[in-house]
């Protein structure tokens, strides 16, 4: 398989070599985060959760850099549900490049359906940890790099849009996804989406509401 980044491709045989260790309800799947859009590149296993090369991240910022359990740039452990209810255990590992800045994630999702049976004899291994809910918007302590990820992320959706005069239809797209990827969840997003975009904050606020309204 051809990935673009080289940094990336040395870790497509740690990803089979994961899931041919664990088997068929283990699946790797690797993120090249310099094109978030489409940030998936390479998945095996992908049945489990239904991951395909081209996709966009999900978890990357709700359930991994905004986790109080994130740090050492991973999670691990941690529930997150199929379209279909599956339950699944899922661990996420980010991946710096050698100038220590982050291009990519490893992430690794694993059925737990058939294990459920069986429960009282792995308990420890199906232990998935609970995140704290309370205030979590508004109260969480974002770890620096948290922020440096997120500017990034942001960077990389607007610059790939690949247009210098988006009109403000093309602007709402945009800000859909990043609200769909709870970017705006991390401190001071809003005012970084609006520099960049060249508006203001009440109007990306104007576009979060125009959006809420849709769905």
């Amino acid at each position: 398989m051809n990935i673009g980044n080289k940094e990336l491709q040395k870790y497509i045989p740690i990803a089979n070599l994961i899931a041919k260790t664990f088997g068929k309800n283990c699946e790797v799947v690797i993120h090249d985060l310099t094109v978030p859009q489409n940030s998936v590149i390479y998945a095996i296993n992908n049945h489990v959760t239904g991951r395909q090369v081209g996709q966009a991240f999900d978890h990357l910022v709700k359930q991994v850099l905004l986790s109080r359990k994130f740090g050492d740039d991973y999670v691990a452990g941690y529930k997150t549900l199929t379209e279909d209810g599956r339950e699944i255990k899922s661990s996420t590992a980010l991946i710096r490049d050698s100038h220590e800045k982050v291009i990519g994630a490893l992430c690794i999702n694993y059925n737990l359906e058939n294990m459920v049976n069986f429960k009282e004899f792995i308990d420890e291994f199906i232990a998935i940890d609970q995140e704290d809910k309370e205030d979590k918007e508004e109260n969480i302590e974002l770890m620096e790099n948290v922020v440096e990820i997120a500017d990034d992320l942001i960077d990389k959706i607007i610059s790939n849009f690949a247009n210098d005069d988006l009109k403000r239809k093309e602007k709402i797209k945009l800000i859909k996804f990043m609200d769909e990827k709870g970017i705006f969840l991390i401190k001071g997003s809003v005012d970084k989406v609006a520099e960049k975009l060249g508006i203001s904050k009440v109007t990306v606020y104007s576009y979060l509401d125009e959006i809420k309204k849709t769905l």
